[in-house]
């Protein structure tokens, strides 16, 4: 388990800081800024995919509550959205015309730990059954 828990660090880390510079790097190239912190948005994304993670690795010791893991993992995603919005309300909504860059900013790093996050949890899922 503490092996599992080290790999989904590390693979969210490396995927954090890979894509985040990637991502950096060619808004910068293009010259191109955007009305949020972008290093943000990947931190929330990171640790938010982390803890879910590793929550589910944990959760699923537990017979109880296995057969109901796929419900908290619905649950989980419709949180992990309602937060988000709360927490970055004023550069998502408050902000009269968001660029089509803008837009994607925010997309891109919700997409890329929502898959990676989602095959992970599928994996921890399979791995019972």
């Amino acid at each position: 388990m503490i092996k599992n828990i080290f790999l989904f660090a590390l693979v969210f880390f490396s995927l954090f800081t890979v894509s985040f510079f990637l991502h950096q790097y060619y808004l910068e190239n293009n010259d191109m800024l955007l009305p949020f912190s972008l290093k943000k948005i990947y931190l929330f994304h990171f640790s938010f995919s982390l803890l879910i993670c590793t929550n589910f690795l944990l959760l699923s010791t537990v017979d109880k509550i296995f057969e109901q893991l796929g419900f908290i993992y619905l649950a989980t995603i419709a949180f992990k959205l309602i937060l988000f919005c709360i927490i970055f309300y004023n550069p998502i909504f408050t902000e009269e015309n968001l660029s089509f860059t803008s837009r994607l900013s925010l997309f891109v790093p919700m997409i890329i730990f929502l898959l990676t996050e989602a095959i992970f949890v599928a994996k921890i899922l399979k791995k019972r059954m």
